[in-house]
């Protein structure tokens, strides 16, 4: 037996849809244009954040302590936040290097966590469960906003890895195999061997000056008068 909305089409009658399948369509259209915008939204949102996280990054000059080259007034830009050439040297601790910070696997931050991210650089305690040194100044950036630190953690999960193992940590007892920053008495740095001053730059290019005219010909002297002879 045929229904009667068969029964209708078949005669070449159109039948009005029911209520709830007007509100089944609708909701079926709803979800699918939710669908397609909630990944925009979160691109959106991850993009603004990682936007914040490299402004704060910058102002807060991570570069200078992680980028090599930097302390020497030539940042190595390729490899930006890749772990420094220079380290901090701090009495009875040891000397330290500004480590990789891209997310590099092996010699970076690549199997860290964002929330280890954060609880290093905020609370100074890394994965490992050492205690980062004293010249990382994590007090200072405790005070930062949560969301302010989880954008730091993005910009950083963003960058490009570098493959760069940094030296060290050095004992106190141990040869630095980098340069080394550190503080010291007048007294002592009066000591110290200063190297030679840099040689001064060649002069500037100047026009040349045409050729000197050469100097007249000395004409001869007069001759003498003979003396008058003796008598």
């Amino acid at each position: 037996m045929q229904s009667a909305a068969s029964h209708d089409l078949a005669a070449g009658r159109r039948t009005k849809p029911s209520g709830r399948r007007v509100t089944l369509l609708w909701s079926m259209a709803l979800l699918a244009g939710a669908s397609l915008a909630m990944p925009l939204c979160a691109h959106a949102a991850d993009k603004h954040q990682i936007a914040r996280g490299k402004y704060l990054v910058t102002f807060g000059s991570c570069t200078d302590c992680h980028t090599p080259g930097s302390f020497f007034g030539k940042p190595d830009m390729s490899k930006y936040l890749g772990g420094s050439d220079v380290g901090f040297a701090i009495p009875h601790l040891g000397v330290f290097v500004g480590p990789n910070l891209t997310p590099d696997k092996a010699t970076g931050l690549g199997n860290w966590t964002t929330a280890q991210i954060v609880n290093a650089f905020t609370k100074g305690q890394t994965p490992q469960g050492r205690t980062l040194a004293p010249v990382m100044p994590w007090h200072a950036y405790a005070n930062l906003t949560k969301s302010d630190a989880l954008a730091i953690a993005a910009y950083l999960k963003s960058l490009p890895a570098v493959s760069h193992q940094v030296a060290g940590p050095f004992g106190p007892n141990e040869t630095p195999t980098t340069f080394v920053m550190a503080v010291i008495p007048g007294a002592v740095y009066a000591k110290l061997s200063n190297p030679p001053p840099p040689a001064a730059p060649p002069p500037a290019a100047t026009q040349m000056a045409p050729p000197a005219a050469p100097a007249p010909a000395a004409s001869p002297s007069p001759a003498a008068p003979a003396a008058p002879a003796a008598k």
